[in-house]
């Protein structure tokens, strides 16, 4: 004998008893009085553990997947479940919602206030970070500056230099002053030597001095560009050195930054000039606070973040230091008030997504929703429930999965149906390739996403 298994064609409920053991059965007719048991309802019935779906009356294996089945106890199988008179919710016997613990919550306006917590780096400002290099050949007569994480200022003796070509452009430019016929006169020759002067690093204080003094000095003072530490020395007293070469680092460490790596997912709430605030585990009890002054506009094609860079002041004894790790929480902008309900009342099932209301009196309605920003383990609603309307917030009484949730569509599907999966598919079967559980035995299309049926070998 044939037998038959049909998959329910409209999708009217998507709650699921979970904390009802195994299954719910059998379904009873919303006609039917409550109290009213046949013949067939108290039968030991068995069914498969990964597909709850599949009913039989005696024991087996699952044409699915193979597992045993296993008996499902009368007890198990009492509790009444009905679609309700519209056809667009399901009622539950009221004993079964104060047995199952279901919550509900009302739905509310309120702003939300996202918080982006990631990672960050602490690196020196690149625009702090300066080079002292050699602008002439000659020897360096005296360090004032001799090693490495020595503060200095602006202004601040660095070395003592001798070089013959400083001496040389010194005698020029002297020469050149010595043929003006007067201090007011402008000669070429004369401004072309001090400007000369200049650009061998010669300091306009001491340019002014030669002037006076028209004596060329012999060794010349190099100053520091910037206040700051030293955070690398190249030289040593009596050396060497060429035009070019790199004689000190020195870093500006009193505003250092913070680079964070931000998902994708976040990019839009992240725009320059947010707020930031940085913990670090070596100081606790003591927030930085910064502002967003860089967003990558590419994103990195590997760990698909981007790259966002926080300015922030260091303390005076320059407490944060550079390769320090700190956790940086982003504050994104207040948005309009909008109706917000708990994350876990919030169901994904692929294609749809739903929230479950309580009408009262044991009835309950799926409604599509669509959704926007989650944050403080709230979601805002844009569309489909308003503010005041009961909503399950329970998570053992939703769905998560849009697995479970197709199962939970067969489970609440009308008696008959229920009927055919008391027995197994019969030998020439078809089914759908995205949903193996909806099987019949001829060719169609699948109700659930109207793919062509296939034969079951």
């Amino acid at each position: 004998m044939r037998k038959t298994v049909r998959v329910i064609r409209r999708i009217p409920v998507v709650v699921l008893l979970c904390c009802v053991a195994t299954t719910v059965i059998p379904l009873f007719s919303s006609c039917g009085h409550k109290d009213h048991q046949t013949a067939e309802e108290k039968k030991i019935v068995y069914h498969c553990p990964m597909h709850p779906n599949y009913l039989s009356s005696s024991p087996g294996k699952c044409p699915i997947c193979g597992m045993d089945l296993v008996r499902v106890d009368n007890q198990e199988a009492s509790p009444t479940v009905a679609s309700d008179s519209s056809g667009t919710g399901v009622h539950i016997n009221p004993d079964m919602v104060q047995k199952m613990g279901v919550k509900t919550q009302k739905a509310e306006r309120r702003k939300l206030m996202k918080t982006v917590r990631v990672t960050a780096n602490i690196v020196p400002d690149e625009r702090r970070v300066y080079s002292v290099t050699s602008r002439v050949n000659g020897y360096i007569e005296k360090l004032h500056i001799n090693y490495t994480g020595q503060t200095v200022k602006k202004g601040q003796p660095l070395f003592d230099v001798f070089s013959p070509d400083l001496v040389s452009a010194q005698n020029e430019y002297i020469s050149a002053l010595s043929r003006m016929k007067g201090p007011d006169s402008a000669d070429p020759i004369a401004k072309s030597g001090r400007q000369r002067l200049l650009n061998l690093n010669f300091p306009e204080s001491e340019l002014l001095l030669l002037e006076k003094s028209r004596t060329p000095k012999r060794v010349l003072s190099i100053l520091s560009p910037a206040d700051g530490l030293v955070a690398e020395k190249m030289v040593v007293e009596g050396q060497a050195i060429e035009m070019g070469m790199m004689l000190y680092k020195i870093v500006d460490y009193s505003r250092i930054w913070a680079l964070c790596d931000v998902y994708q997912q976040d990019a839009p709430f992240v725009v320059l000039h947010q707020k930031a605030a940085l913990d670090i585990s070596f100081l606790p009890g003591k927030p930085f606070f910064g502002e967003i002054t860089y967003v990558a506009p590419e994103l990195n094609a590997v760990s698909r973040t981007f790259t966002v860079r926080i300015e922030l002041l260091n303390t005076p004894d320059l407490a944060v230091k550079p390769g320090m790790v700190a956790t940086a929480s982003l504050f994104i902008s207040q948005r309009p008030e909008m109706v917000v309900v708990p994350d876990e009342a919030v169901i994904h099932s692929g294609l749809r997504t739903l929230i479950i209301l309580s009408r009262g009196n044991g009835y309950f309605e799926p409604r599509d929703v669509t959704i926007g920003l989650s944050a403080e383990g709230l979601t805002e609603v844009l569309t489909g429930v308003k503010a005041g309307d009961d909503i399950v917030v329970s998570s053992q009484f939703l769905i998560d999965s849009e697995s479970n949730l197709k199962a939970a569509i067969m489970k609440l599907a009308p008696p008959a149906m229920a009927d055919s999966h008391r027995t197994a598919p019969s030998k020439e079967s078809y089914t759908c390739p995205m949903h193996p559980e909806v099987i019949r035995d001829k060719p169609g299309s699948c109700p659930l996403c109207g793919m062509d049926l296939v034969r079951k070998k």
